[in-house]
């Protein structure tokens, strides 16, 4: 499992919309641009062969994200992609020579631009929400924090949702949500990162803005304490179903052995 006092404290945290943009030794890699057919019979071929290749190149490791639309002229196809870094560009090259794609459409023309984004955390907004389940359920393998994250939403108890996005691609989120506790406290739960952009540094600044954002309040996770302690969590001596050496807290000491409640949609995982 990844990661309400009764006195029902509603802090709200100043905004984070500004889009910070996380640092990446390994840049991403974007591509955006057009595949320009030069009659209908191109425009057929194209039909043919673009969903085994959009299918194929969603499905590469080192993808995320692979969009291809016509355009109102339908000779033009839009395209939106995004790799992990320039090794998974590459991979994709190289597995497009033997592919249907690579060898029967070197006739349809291409006008592409690359560039290499970095990341940014803000605020999760109305549209993000599918990305995001979509993410937790790559991250996790599974769709049990996807619900989660869902529920807590529709109990109106997600006190913070941030998502990490590039070039309009979610690829980090992390939720904290009401503690019952004896002071203003919240559970940091989950905190997901796409499969392809792990130990880049995504998740630790995921991390530290949502402890910046409730520097007054105690937060607790459940996880790994290699992880958490770089941040300053320590065990957490607290009354809770988690209670074990995962369980860790930061912020303003709770008395000892006191009781904490999580939201109710975590009786659900």
């Amino acid at each position: 499992m990844s990661c309400a006092c009764g006195q029902n404290h509603n802090h709200a945290p100043p905004p984070i919309l500004g889009g910070e943009e996380i640092p990446l030794e390994k840049p991403l890699v974007s591509l955006t641009g057009r595949l320009i057919c030069k009659d209908a019979a191109q425009m057929m071929l194209a039909m043919d062969l673009l969903t085994e290749h959009v299918a194929l190149s969603r499905a590469e490791p080192g993808n995320l994200r692979f969009d291809l639309w016509q355009s109102e002229d339908p000779l033009v196809w839009e395209l939106n992609e995004l790799y992990a870094d320039d090794e998974a560009f590459e991979a994709h090259r190289a597995r497009l020579e033997h592919s249907r794609w690579g060898r029967e459409s070197h006739g349809i023309g291409r006008d592409f631009t690359r560039s290499d984004p970095l990341p940014r955390i803000r605020a999760e907004l109305a549209h993000d929400r599918a990305a995001v389940a979509d993410l937790l359920a790559r991250a996790f393998d599974g769709p049990a924090e996807a619900r989660l994250v869902e529920a807590l939403r529709g109990a109106g108890d997600l006190a913070l949702s941030l998502v990490a996005e590039a070039k309009g691609t979610v690829i980090g989120h992390i939720a904290l949500s009401p503690l019952a506790a004896e002071g203003p406290a919240l559970a940091l739960a989950p905190l997901a990162v796409h499969p392809a952009v792990q130990s880049r540094g995504i998740g630790t600044a995921l991390v530290r803005a949502a402890l910046a954002a409730f520097d007054d309040h105690t937060i607790v996770v459940l996880g790994d304490p290699a992880y958490y302690r770089r941040f300053g969590f320590v065990p957490a001596d607290l009354e809770s179903p988690y209670a074990g050496p995962h369980l860790m807290a930061l912020g303003p000491r709770l008395p000892a052995g006191s009781r904490i409640v999580h939201a109710p949609a975590f009786a659900g995982l």
